[in-house]
């Protein structure tokens, strides 16, 4: 009988000893480090786990890395642009010049009546016209731009004192560089499904088949001369129908159209994106105001990672991008816009980027090339704020 006290204080003792150790992990989490407990011998042969407080750089460039990036960068993007989707609808039928709704351009007034006119006319399905193809394009464009940004980012900055902006902004713009080629086509066809205004609107297949038929706009043959001036223009002439006849004038290259206007103007805007943010975190993470707008760093954070921004901080860091960023290629952005739905307004010809821009200055002069710029930060800021945001706290789930 007296065997059973001492097996009940066995227990006890082992109970409290297992308490003690739980604490004194917590206690060593917060304080940035942990004490060693009484473990069994580790093998020569085998490495010791590295200690909590010494938490590991992590392999950017493994499959892992670039997986955990990818799924946070997409869940990123699809937040963000659920949460603009009707601003973005009523932003391409500006910039695109839809005829019935023209007349509400250039006020805050119009931008609240062409809202009030879609939903009226289709509810609120119309404020999100085109929107399944945009997650659908959006879902992967945002996983490349931010694994490419992360492997662009690991490769030409390698340490924190090899940070610059010239950097930072070259491997911005080499992210939405390779993410725009490989979702291009559809955004293609989101902005046609977006431009459609009627009640019995095409399907998917038949826009699809209305672009991949879409022939260019021939160009006026010059009247043949019996100088050589005019036989030299007669031979280049010649030589600029061969290149038509060689080139593609139709099918699949009609889904690229406006592509490289879309190159042009994506450097200076994912470039400007990335380097206006990653420089608004450093100026929030200043020693003198860090205790204001950072949170205290995650038990499972890299080692080279920084300390993440409170939630108003991150956010206002990302519309701050969002904004310097539209601002700088919202004018190539236009002329893009124009040229995706050139076959749609017109006699299905498509327009080159100097036929497009010299239209859009004989309709509206410089201003043309602005038009919806209001509208545009009112979608870009928040559509910035909450990609990065989301980006960054869902990076913190996955412990990257």
């Amino acid at each position: 009988m007296p065997d059973i006290p001492t097996t009940r204080e066995g227990h006890a003792g082992t109970i409290v000893g297992t308490m003690d150790g739980v604490v004194k992990k917590a206690g060593g989490i917060v304080a940035g480090g942990r004490k060693p407990e009484t473990s069994p011998p580790t093998p020569d042969h085998v490495d010791a786990p590295p200690a909590a407080g010494k938490r590991k750089r992590p392999d950017k460039h493994s499959m892992d890395y670039m997986m955990r990036s990818g799924i946070a960068g997409g869940l990123a993007g699809c937040a963000a642009k659920t949460t603009v989707a009707p601003l973005d609808r009523v932003k391409i039928l500006f910039q695109t010049s839809n005829p019935q709704f023209a007349k509400y351009q250039g006020s805050w007034a119009g931008l609240a009546r062409a809202v009030r006119d879609i939903y009226g006319q289709n509810g609120v399905v119309g404020l999100f016209r085109g929107h399944s193809a945009t997650l659908l394009k959006i879902y992967p464009y945002a996983a490349i731009k931010f694994v490419a940004y992360e492997q662009y980012r690991a490769f030409i900055i390698g340490s924190r004192h090899q940070e610059t902006w010239f950097r930072r902004f070259s491997a911005g713009a080499l992210a939405g560089v390779t993410s725009v080629f490989f979702t291009y086509p559809l955004e293609v066809i989101r902005v046609r499904l977006a431009f459609e205004t009627k009640h019995r609107s095409s399907s998917l297949a038949d826009i699809c088949r209305k672009i991949y038929h879409e022939q260019p706009i021939p160009k006026p043959q010059p009247a043949a001369a019996g100088s050589g001036a005019g036989l030299a223009k007669g031979v280049a002439s010649a030589a600029t129908s061969t290149i038509d006849v060689v080139a593609p004038r139709s099918g699949f290259v009609n889904f690229y159209r406006g592509f490289s206007t879309t190159i042009l103007g994506m450097i200076p805007y994912a470039g400007m994106s990335f380097l206006t943010h990653d420089t608004a975190g450093d100026i929030f993470r200043l020693p003198s105001i860090r205790e204001y707008t950072t949170l205290p760093q995650p038990a499972n954070a890299p080692s080279d990672k920084p300390a993440p921004l409170r939630a108003w901080a991150e956010l206002t860091a990302g519309g701050i991008s969002g904004a310097v960023s539209q601002t700088v290629s919202y004018p190539l952005e236009v002329i893009r816009r124009r040229m995706q739905v050139s076959g749609a307004v017109g006699d299905g010809h498509r327009l080159r980027i100097g036929e497009t821009a010299g239209l859009i200055f004989k309709e509206r002069g410089f201003a043309g090339f602005f038009v919806g710029l209001s509208i545009g930060y009112m979608k870009v800021m928040p559509l910035a704020a909450v990609s990065f945001y989301t980006y960054e706290r869902m990076k913190t789930v996955f412990g990257i």
